[in-house]
């Protein structure tokens, strides 16, 4: 006879592989159209404002998303949510098959980051709403762990691609992914969580329970990754490199991400979340300094693999600390605003290294955005909070 230990991890692994699968296949999707999309905007003509407006309104994209589709987690049920954040996904994709102008293509890439960070938003607040303290760290890498999965293998999939069927039939294989997705959901079993409506406002919990220095620092952070991010494509072409490449070079970050985020997860659970995710945005701070030195595919890709540790470790961290601490009946709430405060860096970062790129250079501005990286360091760094646990149940 089974125990109830062995229920509930067969239970939650019931949730974590349709979950693993369906994360997986639309990363893939978003991840290699956002290398497409910028190359696109590039092809189009379009300055360095205006590739940097792309990426920027990709974030928004994300910030709406994670708070909308992490607000509602909380009061609906989820698996009608991430059905619904899926097939939004597919409509942004087909809609840049249509190789729209650089406005609607901005746009499109708009929906597509709603639709993937609202389906990350509802998929993490379910399995740590099911996790303990115990395996949170465990339960959530598997989930994180497919978002880079997926990421890396669209970075390999764009170049290729691109190569192979040009912008139009890159953008038409893509739209497929979401839907093989949306197959897998199907069968997903329904959740019982038990919930306490009782509700505090998100800003207001995030100031008593001493969460906002992580939430900006997280911020800060991610502007500084976006805004050398926002370019890297350009300038990996300015240092001739081949598209394909690329996609090689930039998968590496993901590569090292799906072992970090796996690694990282049984690590915050055995010492505690702090040490991980001050190592992770300490690391950060270093990535684009490695960017803006390098010279050659090597360098490149030292940088990528930083990055990757550094992302693994920052965020795994984070989102089990938060997981521990916020109350069953917020869960999709904050972690939501977690992914939403780094959106909003990434809104920012692009447009600041944009206007900082035509007077200094590329180079000149990743070295800016690691000052602004070590800022959101700092921000973790001296502010210790939370001052207690606000977790119930």
């Amino acid at each position: 006879m089974r125990t109830a230990v062995e229920k509930t991890k067969n239970g939650i692994a019931k949730q974590i592989v349709p979950l693993a699968m369906a994360l997986a296949s639309s990363y893939t999707a978003g991840s290699a159209m956002g290398m497409l999309l910028q190359l696109y905007l590039k092809y189009l003509g379009a300055s360095h404002i205006l590739i940097g407006m792309g990426t920027s309104a990709r974030s928004l994209g994300s910030v709406l998303g994670g708070v909308v589709m992490g607000r509602l987690s909380d009061r609906f049920p989820h698996k009608f949510l991430l059905l619904s954040a899926m097939g939004l996904g597919v409509v942004g994709i087909v809609g840049l098959a249509l190789l729209p102008p650089a406005s609607l293509a901005i746009g499109a890439g708009f929906l597509r980051a709603f639709a993937g960070a609202g389906l990350a938003a509802v998929a993490m607040a379910l399995i740590s709403s099911l996790s303990s303290a115990r395996n949170r760290g465990r339960n959530l890498s598997y989930i994180t762990a497919s978002r880079s999965a997926g990421l890396m293998f669209g970075k390999l999939a764009a170049g290729a691609l691109l190569g192979w069927l040009g912008f139009r039939g890159s953008f038409s294989s893509l739209a497929l992914l979401p839907l093989f997705g949306l197959a897998v959901l199907l069968p997903l079993p329904h959740a019982q969580i038990e919930r306490d409506h009782t509700r505090r406002a998100g800003f207001r919990l995030l100031l008593e329970s001493g969460f906002l220095p992580l939430f900006v620092g997280a911020l800060l952070r991610q502007m500084g990754t976006t805004g050398f991010f926002a370019f890297i494509y350009v300038y990996m072409a300015e240092l001739g490199i081949s598209p394909g490449t690329m996609g090689a070079l930039a998968a590496l970050n993901h590569a090292v991400q799906v072992v970090g985020m796996l690694l990282f997860g049984r690590i915050s659970d055995a010492i505690g979340r702090r040490a991980v995710f001050l190592t992770g945005f300490g690391l950060s701070v270093l990535v684009p300094l490695v960017f803006a030195i390098s010279r050659d595919p090597l360098g490149i890709g030292l940088g990528f693999a930083l990055l990757g540790i550094a992302f693994s470790s920052l965020y795994i961290g984070s989102t089990a600390h938060l997981g521990d601490r916020v109350p069953i009946e917020r869960q999709g709430e904050i972690l939501g605003l977690f992914d939403s405060s780094r959106a909003l860096g990434g809104m920012f970062g692009p447009l600041l290294s944009g206007a900082l790129a035509t007077p200094f250079g590329l180079k000149g501005a990743f070295l800016a955005m690691a000052g602004v990286s070590a800022l959101g360091f700092a921000s973790v760094l001296f502010c210790r909070g939370p001052r207690g646990a606000a977790r119930s149940g």
